[in-house]
């Protein structure tokens, strides 16, 4: 796994969208954060384009990122919010300047298909991170700061009766659920085999959470992981004649016959903690009744 340089006051960093079109006051915060440290921002010509719920066409979207692909003097890029849209431009995008000169590719949610498919294709690390339009926790924004410039970065957090206790360690992939489930039999699906898996979601009805997860067992998705570490399940919907389980009981149901370590309740994903993972890089989990701990190695 190739792992982009670390961040030095004065480098550049790059805003784009890939999804839903965003305007410069709810950019303004991520700029002045950024700036404050001492990092130079450059924004995608067309960030703040329009085409109906879209930050402009898939072309100029593509366009945006793909500059920013192929600049050098940009040494990461946050994208400035999720929504939908980036899998529509993923089969545009030339990774050739950003294999050449690796830099970090930062956010989560709809970001999960660009975290993907560079993992699968060419093994550089990534940041699922807040993006942009999501600056305004104070503690997730000081992680992203220590992950950016190479500072020491772990999480510890409490345990819950249906983790399942043990200590592994291998590649942390991942990202939103319903992405990952979209992502299948494509060319940007992962190799989970030996891997940490995070899963995180959003807004789904609880019986979607089975389907997927039925999805990632039948695939052989689940089978081989090191360790499975689960985010915010946040907001999920019920019908009118309920589901039966929450969507915690469904992971744990789903992943019942595999003997991994699995940790719920990570505070990353669709929440006002979320706390950054370094996508691609080597790390410990550790669950146990006493609380879990996540360190890189």
């Amino acid at each position: 796994m190739i792992t982009p340089d670390h961040l030095s006051k004065g480098d550049r960093i790059a805003i784009v969208s890939t999804a839903r079109k965003v305007s410069e006051a709810e950019i303004r915060p991520c700029v002045k954060t950024l700036t404050s440290w001492g990092l130079e921002v450059v924004l995608g010509a067309n960030l703040y384009k329009e085409q109906n719920q879209f930050a402009g066409s898939d072309e100029e979207r593509t366009l945006d990122m793909q500059s920013m692909f192929d600049d050098p003097s940009i040494k990461a890029i946050i994208c400035a919010r999720g929504g939908y849209g980036t899998v529509r431009i993923i089969e545009l995008l030339d990774f050739t300047g950003f294999i050449a000169n690796p830099k970090w590719l930062i956010g989560f949610s709809d970001v999960t298909v660009l975290h993907s498919h560079i993992h699968a294709n060419h093994s550089i690390a990534t940041l699922h991170a807040p993006m942009a339009i999501n600056f305004v926790d104070g503690e997730s924004l000081e992680d992203l700061r220590k992950a950016l410039f190479g500072e020491e970065l772990s999480y510890s957090f409490s345990s819950v009766p249906s983790n399942r206790n043990g200590t592994c360690n291998g590649e942390i992939i991942g990202g939103n659920l319903s992405l990952l489930y979209s992502l299948m039999a494509t060319e940007s699906q992962m190799n989970s085999d030996g891997k940490i898996l995070f899963i995180e979601d959003l807004d789904e009805y609880l019986y979607h959470i089975d389907r997927m997860m039925q999805n990632l067992k039948r695939t052989g998705f689940l089978k081989n992981l090191a360790g499975l570490l689960i985010g915010g399940m946040t907001d999920m919907n019920d019908n009118e004649i309920p589901f039966g389980k929450t969507a915690q009981e469904i992971i744990a149901e789903t992943i019942g016959k595999y003997h991994y370590p699995v940790a719920f309740g990570f505070p990353a994903g669709h929440m006002k903690k979320n706390s950054p993972l370094i996508l691609g890089a080597r790390g410990e989990l550790f669950v146990d009744d006493s609380g879990c701990n996540l360190k890189y190695l």
